[in-house]
């Protein structure tokens, strides 16, 4: 399922900047869906998904970068933070665009279609809904404003506006509101389901996750509808164990295996090293999932220094469990949900409990889940530099140390909380982006509507922040 848009590329159209005609052909729908079925879309969208938030790839989304988890040894212009050379952001909005969202759209009409209850249909409607919404929050909180009301309707809107921010995630907040009720209508995918496998009840708390993860996300910006969201959510029913975590199930075989694996193993290259960034906190904490984390390839733990050339054997390695095929991709997970209550209940939310007990769940959380041992969890837990202190530097220091295998939400941590200290980069002493730059494909093809967001966000710079960055 993985590679499903593989087959497809030969008879798909690509982006070019010849033309608005051309334009046009990019948004029209060129898989004739009505000859493929939903579930295959459901699962090839998801896999897509997923390869787009695990993947370390140079050519991708660079989110391992952008996180300072990850540094190379001879690629820089990545770890550098230079878009141009690859052109990370027209690939990036490109698979969001065409192998997520448009194969979910396609999903969701043909499924009302299909030969089933219409229980069924609405079970499966849900699970396509919260796969979308997740999506298109990724691509908001990647990029600012986008197309969203008129994105993917080719025919009427070749060229899409785009829309703001702040009502894009409005939007999605209402359509998680809804969702609840589709999922519990009846039964769902099954087998084209890599997530949960049709268990609706963990969708239903998949989604409300999510829903607190937005909701945390607009705190600084919208406290108001912040806090009805996160306790709505909270109310609803989150994640309580790691057995909720919402994951991407990976084959053992090429080429269905997780993308860390493709890049660290298959490829035979040895491109990648644990950054400094991330290996000096954990060593000031002598953090236990050091050992899992990373290798034990040199003796102790020394990362790469961020952005700089780095011999491979010098320092430390990606840890063996992430090179493993089937690795499995995390989309949400159960110690973000616990940091996000925790927030909220900083913040006077009513989340139940207080802000210090979901803290430390948090990091147990995170710490079972690598399978570190209760008696060292217990230790870490009573070091002075990690027992609560209601600090926003120590809080985000946590938090982005426990998002390591998840790097967009550890680079939105960053983002949010403006902590930990990321380093600046030893090549081009560039500054850590606050978000991507629009597709040069937009600049050229969409040029209006590009700059008409581009103002509206204040300008297309790497350090323009999104809206809910407001700190």
């Amino acid at each position: 399922m993985k590679k499903y848009i593989i087959a497809l590329m030969a008879v798909a159209t690509l982006w070019s900047c010849q033309s608005d005609e051309e334009y046009e052909d990019l948004n029209r729908d060129p898989k004739n869906p009505t000859e493929v079925a939903s579930d295959f879309l459901f699962t090839a969208a998801t896999v897509s998904l997923s390869d787009n938030m695990a993947t370390p790839n140079v050519n991708q989304g660079l989110y391992r970068f952008l996180a300072q988890y990850f540094t190379t040894t001879t690629y820089l212009d990545e770890p550098n933070y230079n878009f141009s050379s690859r052109s990370n952001p027209d690939r990036v909005w490109s698979e969001i665009y065409r192998d997520v969202l448009l194969d979910l759209q396609d999903a969701k009409s043909i499924v009302m279609e299909e030969d089933l209850s219409q229980g069924e249909i609405d079970a499966r409607l849900g699970q396509l809904e919260v796969i979308e919404v997740y999506a298109w929050h990724v691509l908001v909180d990647m990029f600012g404003d986008i197309p969203y009301t008129e994105a993917l309707q080719a025919e009427e809107f070749p060229l899409p506006k785009y829309d703001d921010d702040m009502a894009i995630y409005e939007d999605l907040i209402n359509r998680l509101n809804a969702v609840d009720a589709m999922l519990s209508a009846g039964n769902g995918y099954t087998t084209a389901d890599v997530v949960y496998g049709g268990d609706m009840a963990k969708w239903q708390m998949f989604a409300n996750s999510l829903k607190l993860r937005l909701g945390m996300r607009i705190s600084d910006v919208n406290p108001g509808l912040s806090q009805s969201t996160v306790e709505s959510a909270v109310t609803g029913g989150v994640f309580t164990s790691n057995a909720d975590n919402a994951t991407v199930e990976y084959q053992g075989n090429d080429p269905y295996g997780n993308p860390l694996w493709e890049d660290l193993v298959l490829s035979g290259r040895s491109d990648f090293l644990a950054s400094n960034t991330i290996i000096d906190y954990m060593n000031e904490l002598d953090d236990p999932r050091r050992m899992v984390y990373f290798d034990q390839n040199i003796e102790g733990y020394e990362g790469g220094i961020y952005g700089a050339s780095n011999n491979y054997g010098s320092y430390t390695h990606v840890g063996e469990i992430l090179k493993q095929p089937t690795r499995e991709g995390i989309l949400l997970d159960y110690a973000e949900v616990r940091f996000n209550q925790s927030k909220a209940a900083d913040l006077g939310y009513s989340v139940g409990g207080d802000a210090e007990t979901h803290y430390n769940a948090a990091i147990t959380a995170s710490m079972e889940y690598w399978g570190v041992a209760d008696g060292e969890i217990s230790a870490y837990l009573s070091q002075p530099a990690v027992v609560y202190d209601g600090s926003v530097a120590q809080f985000a220091k946590q938090y982005w140390l426990a998002m390591y295998d998840n790097p967009f939400q550890g680079w939105s941590v960053w983002r949010k909380y403006d902590a930990p200290e990321l380093n600046v980069p030893a090549d081009l002493e560039s500054d850590v982006p606050l978000r991507y730059t629009y597709p040069v494909d937009e600049t050229n093809l969409n040029e209006e509507n590009y700059k008409a967001a581009a103002e509206a966000i204040g300008g297309d710079d790497t350090q323009t922040p999104v809206f809910w960055d407001a700190q």
